[in-house]
């Protein structure tokens, strides 16, 4: 299946608005995508708590702060360059910007003011080696992704979904100055984990996202591909969400909730795999979206909850 063409309006560009401003605070916080925000914080506490070594209470939940802070400026600078197709979508015509709640000259100097506050907020409060970290991630998400791959390649959300996968790196980072295996297997956790989310998600929303020239899989490479290729990577993702039980850095509770809830995974993934063609519905990759977001962060909330009462337990019989 063929792109579906369409004329495309000027990237960062939307339509004329009212010059009296009608901003508020919740738009601004809006621009800093709270839900999107909430995962990052998660997984960047839990690479945090994972990680050897302690760190000072104040600075780390400073530093946790500036992560969040960080990624919220990300999805402003989204916002703003993505306003022409967020306009033109149903999920997306809302947001700030594309509704002219937000102007988009104060969309972008509020992402790249809080782009900065963020990195160095996180270099004096943790180290510098994770605040450079914050912000080649703030550059890969809003610059690679945003502005390079997301309208030009089939495979956007596969590369771009290396941004989101980040904060837990980061929040190692923040202990340690460093990286290493375990922050990296979170990392892939979320890596794989994000084309079958948003190809889900994409399969629903496939006629959007054609009328707006965004290249995402069902629209390139047809539904049947797609479901293929969500199939497999649920495949890789599933063993890796418990790798971290063999691995030795999280106890057995970890283990038995990321066995069941991939078991679970691989049966909406495969019913979305037997989907029939020109399922209007699309209900199986419906289900597979709702269930992804309670995947990922059923992990993480288990592999944090479990790190701190083991490390609790372990402080006690001292």
């Amino acid at each position: 299946m063929s792109l579906i063409e369409t004329s495309m309006i000027e990237p960062g560009s939307v339509s004329a608005k009212p010059r009296v401003s009608l901003s508020e605070p919740k738009d601004f916080l809006a621009l800093l995508k709270p839900r999107v925000m909430s995962l990052v914080v998660l997984t960047a506490v839990t690479g945090m708590v994972a990680a050897p070594g302690t760190m000072n209470p104040v600075l780390a939940i400073v530093s946790i702060l500036a992560i969040a802070v960080g990624a919220g400026a990300s999805g402003a600078l989204n916002m703003w360059y993505d306003a022409d197709i967020d306009a033109r979508m149903s999920r997306t015509k809302l947001r700030p910007v594309p509704s002219g709640r937000v102007e988009p000259d104060a969309a972008l100097a509020f992402g790249l003011g809080l782009s900065i506050f963020s990195v160095m907020v996180l270099g004096l409060a943790a180290n510098w080696f994770a605040a450079a970290f914050l912000a080649f991630t703030i550059f890969f998400y809003a610059v690679i992704y945003t502005m390079g791959l997301k309208r030009s390649t089939p495979q956007n959300i596969v590369i771009g979904g290396a941004a989101g996968a980040f904060p837990p790196m980061i929040g190692w980072a923040a202990v340690t100055g460093d990286m290493s295996l375990a922050g990296f297997v979170l990392f892939m956790i979320i890596f794989l984990w994000t084309p079958p989310h948003f190809w889900a998600l994409a399969l629903f929303k496939m006629k959007e996202y054609g009328s707006v020239g965004v290249p995402m899989l069902p629209n390139v490479a047809g539904e049947a591909s797609t479901r293929r290729q969500i199939f497999a990577y649920s495949l890789i993702l599933v063993p890796v969400g418990v790798a971290p039980f063999f691995l030795g850095f999280a106890g057995p509770v970890y283990g038995v909730v990321a066995a069941l809830m991939g078991a679970n995974f691989l049966r909406h993934a495969y019913a979305v795999l037997k989907m029939a063609d020109g399922d209007e519905k699309m209900i199986p990759a419906k289900r597979l979206f709702g269930f992804s977001i309670l995947y990922l962060f059923g992990l993480f909330i288990t592999l944090l909850g479990e790190t701190v009462v083991i490390r609790l337990l372990a402080g006690g019989a001292a």
